[in-house]
């Protein structure tokens, strides 16, 4: 399973690990050992490999190890799966690993949310799985490349959300871009047609300033229905992702 979950997230650290495999151990210091326990078998076996530097600096010891497939185990889940090829590792840069365990963390949030309110994680996909191809209005051919996919039930409705991970290290034009693409697959209608709404489009951010700053330039964009998009630090996030009562898109507005 572990295997599984490092393909699917690319990079998880030990505590994300921990989280995801161990949460039911009685305390969090036993779960520890036995994740460290494991991780440490499997990398014996040259299934895993830990990233040289770490990530971040607030934790430390072996909880701080930020682990990725190795080729060998890449191999052995393609083996099972009877699939062909092989993909080479290498190690990532700071910023693809900052952001990577950033999507990873709060995927990892959702599974914990639904855990504690008894909610169904119908799905949650990672890239690239839940992008999205479609045809843009030139006719030309386009791709939505959100962080993650979620849909979210309880026993009487379902919350659906694009998710996008914001480390407040990219320029504001830059997200207002990826907003427009969300809006070209909006007018695109296709997940309109296949699933019968549109999901709410959820930026997770670091910091109360950092959401304020953004919800006033998605505002202030004459292109971007603001309704469309939420921005707020991962536990308001987790808010917006719970199910509740499904409604329809919001209506268009013209530029």
């Amino acid at each position: 399973m572990i295997l599984c979950d490092l393909e699917e997230f690319r990079l998880l650290s030990t505590r994300q690990i921990q989280r995801l495999r161990f949460e039911q151990h009685i305390s969090i210091s036993s779960a520890t050992r036995t994740t460290v326990r494991v991780l440490g078998r499997l990398e014996a076996h040259e299934l895993i490999v830990r990233l040289k530097r770490r990530v971040g600096g607030a934790v430390r010891g072996s909880a701080a190890n930020v682990w990725q497939l190795s080729s060998t185990g890449e191999r052995v889940l393609r083996r099972l799966r009877g699939e062909p090829g092989r993909r080479r590792y290498i190690e990532p840069s700071p910023n693809f690993a900052a952001h990577t365990l950033a999507v990873a963390d709060f995927a990892i949030d959702v599974y914990e949310l639904a855990r504690r309110a008894s909610l169904d994680v119908l799905e949650l996909e990672t890239e690239p799985d839940c992008w999205r191809p479609f045809t843009g209005a030139s006719g030309s051919r386009e791709w939505l490349k959100p962080d993650l996919f979620a849909v979210v039930a309880d026993a009487e409705s379902e919350s659906h959300s694009f998710i996008e991970t914001d480390l407040a290290s990219e320029h504001v034009p830059k997200i207002l871009r990826k907003c427009d693409a969300y809006m070209r697959y909006y007018r695109a209608g296709v997940e309109q047609v296949g699933r019968g709404l549109f999901p709410a489009v959820v930026w997770v951010v670091p910091s109360e300033e950092r959401a304020t700053q953004l919800r006033s330039a998605i505002r202030g964009h004459p292109g971007l229905l603001p309704d469309l998009f939420h921005v707020h630090v991962p536990a308001d996030a987790l808010r917006v992702i719970a199910p509740e009562p499904t409604t329809n898109p919001p209506e268009r507005r013209d530029p």
